[in-house]
């Protein structure tokens, strides 16, 4: 048939079978050959052409939009993350002065803040709370000189044989937080070569060997001891100590101590001391005789709620110059009053300031 592969849809074509054939017939409506497809050919592809030529202009219209819109919120978000550093910074330095935990670290001179026994155990409690959760804010620097300070301390401890028990314990929490980090190396959560840290753990390991191998020798003179002190005075001096982990000790000196060690009204004096009445109320715990057992009340009260810390000097900041300083160091304020606008901090406090 001549229409085999034509829309037979499409109007204006008249065929007639003739002697040589069919034969395409002019069309009335339209004035010319039905079967001159050519130019209506030629038209369709035009007009398919200039469609996709439409088609491809629009979709590169919306591309450009789309990459213009995103370069703008890239640009932006650079531009608030710069403007929130810088914030963030400036507000730290109108602070106190440190734009970072390991900036103050470095500046304010700890190394020899332990030779004083009165900021020694500020420092160890600080240097424990770094270990536990700000190790990885420290900079390389910072972190260097973290464990150098901790170098100094261990060696004043095995010279003077006091604080073993405290600096094992920091010991043993650093050494802890290390053997989780080293693990996330891969992840860049520590500053240096992962052989360094191991190095270091090793040191640490040796540090804690040493202490255990001290050997408190009992001084050698003659006169009066500990236990020849009445037992007033001896209990006077026992209710001065702020942790039960000492008085147990020191009920293992002497039988006479082991008593007195156990006295209700002392452990009961130091739960007073570090916990509140409603925490007390919250863990009572009675003897075999109906009475509170405030010694175990002290121990389960430490696994519960944290102790109340004590300190001879501590770091205080003004609120008037923004700068950290020793409680027994005094700068030049220039406020009228400077002993209001001094507020001490504890080592929590001192760490809390570079969060925001």
């Amino acid at each position: 048939m001549p229409f085999l592969g034509q829309d037979w849809r499409s109007p204006g074509q008249s065929w007639v079978k003739t002697a040589d054939g069919w034969t395409r017939f002019l069309d009335e409506k339209s004035g010319g050959f039905v079967g001159d497809l050519s130019s209506f050919c030629k038209k369709e592809d035009h007009n398919k052409e200039n469609l996709f030529n439409s088609l491809n202009y629009d979709v590169a219209a919306k591309k450009r939009k789309k990459d213009l819109l995103n370069n703008k919120a890239k640009i932006q978000c650079k531009m608030s993350g710069h403007f929130l550093k810088t914030f963030f910074r400036e507000r730290m330095e109108s602070r106190h002065g440190y734009c970072t935990l390991g900036e103050a670290f470095n500046r304010l001179d700890f190394s020899s803040a332990i030779l004083d026994s009165r900021r020694f155990n500020y420092v160890v409690r600080l240097l424990e709370l770094i270990a536990k959760s700000q190790l990885t804010s420290l900079s390389g620097i910072a972190q260097k000189n973290y464990m150098n300070i901790l170098e100094k301390v261990v060696q004043k401890v095995l010279e003077d044989q006091q604080n073993i028990r405290l600096i094992r314990e920091l010991l043993q929490t650093l050494y802890t937080s290390l053997c989780t980090l080293v693990q996330r190396v891969g992840k860049s959560v520590l500053v240096g070569n992962i052989n360094m840290w191991v190095h270091r753990m090793e040191t640490i390991l040796h540090w804690q060997q040493q202490l255990n191998n001290i050997q408190i020798t009992r001084p050698a003179f003659k006169g009066t001891t500990f236990t020849d002190l009445p037992l007033c005075l001896q209990l006077n001096i026992m209710q001065r100590l702020s942790d039960g982990r000492d008085l147990v000790s020191l009920g293992q000196v002497a039988p006479d101590l082991q008593v007195l060690s156990e006295d209700r009204l002392l452990w009961k004096k130091l739960c007073q001391y570090h916990f509140t009445d409603r925490q007390i109320r919250k863990r009572l715990i009675l003897s075999d005789k109906g009475q509170l057992d405030w010694k175990k009340m002290y121990f389960k009260l430490i696994r519960c709620y944290p102790r109340k810390e004590q300190y001879g000097d501590t770091l205080q900041l003004c609120r008037h110059c923004h700068i950290l300083s020793w409680k027994g160091t005094d700068h030049p304020c220039t406020a009228n009053n400077p002993e209001t606008c001094s507020t001490s901090l504890s080592p929590q406090d001192f760490i809390n300031l570079f969060r925001f």
